[in-house]
């Protein structure tokens, strides 16, 4: 049984909820309130030093930290990691792009105007920049989809569940999409990959472990 730490709403949180959930791996959600500052606590820290989430125990005690390590930790021997080298390769390539010109401009613009608009107050300035930056990863991404399926061959992997994460919620840090066809239609086939799950659902999830808290049990998901 895997132990994932994860924030509510978390797109790097989803990714590893996402492959676990389309490989069947059973799994035990633990809720921890990036807001209310659980990831510094002692009691985190304990668990994960670095201090983030999401975080991935593994049977026997092994932990990983980053999202994008995880697929390839949870993918392994799998449908979802790319049979040849050359597709590996780029599933990396992209996973790398996506935490460099995708993420970091996604991720804060969400953040500040979607799950924390409170603490969006007098940062337009900022908003509007990281949503001009996640535009010109979103037309390098669009560009090479116009002539790919998925991201790293002509299958889903685990490279599409890295770049998928933030992008598919881009439009909730006011990030349009509408310019970004081949974009559009990726995500839609992502969505109709088997045992799609939503990052709402993982939310719903994770807010039940809460609900529970105190009993010693997250939520259970096979």
């Amino acid at each position: 049984m895997f132990d994932l730490y994860a924030a509510p709403g978390s797109g790097n949180c989803f990714k590893p909820f996402l492959a676990l959930r389309q490989l069947r791996i059973p799994v035990t959600l633990r809720m921890v309130d990036v807001l209310a500052g659980e990831t510094k606590s002692p009691e985190f820290l304990a668990i994960n030093p670095v201090g983030v989430v999401p975080y991935l125990r593994a049977p026997g005690g092994l932990g990983l930290s980053e999202s994008n390590a995880m697929l390839w930790y949870i993918a392994e021997g799998s449908s979802l990691m790319p049979s040849e080298a050359f597709a590996r390769a780029k599933g990396l390539q992209w996973s790398f792009f996506e935490q460099s010109r995708l993420e970091p401009f996604i991720s804060p613009a969400r953040f500040l105007t979607f799950i924390a608009p409170e603490r969006g107050s007098g940062r337009e300035r900022d908003i509007a920049q990281w949503q001009s930056r996640a535009h010109e990863g979103l037309a390098i991404l669009d560009a090479y989809l116009q002539s790919h399926d998925f991201i790293a061959g002509a299958h889903y992997s685990i490279a599409d569940i890295s770049v998928f994460g933030y992008v598919h919620v881009a439009p909730q840090g006011g990030i349009d999409l509408d310019a970004f066809q081949a974009v559009r239609s990726w995500i839609e086939r992502v969505r109709a990959t088997p045992d799609f799950a939503t990052i709402d659902e993982m939310t719903s999830l994770l807010r039940g472990t809460r609900a529970c808290e105190g009993t010693g049990s997250g939520a259970k998901v096979a």
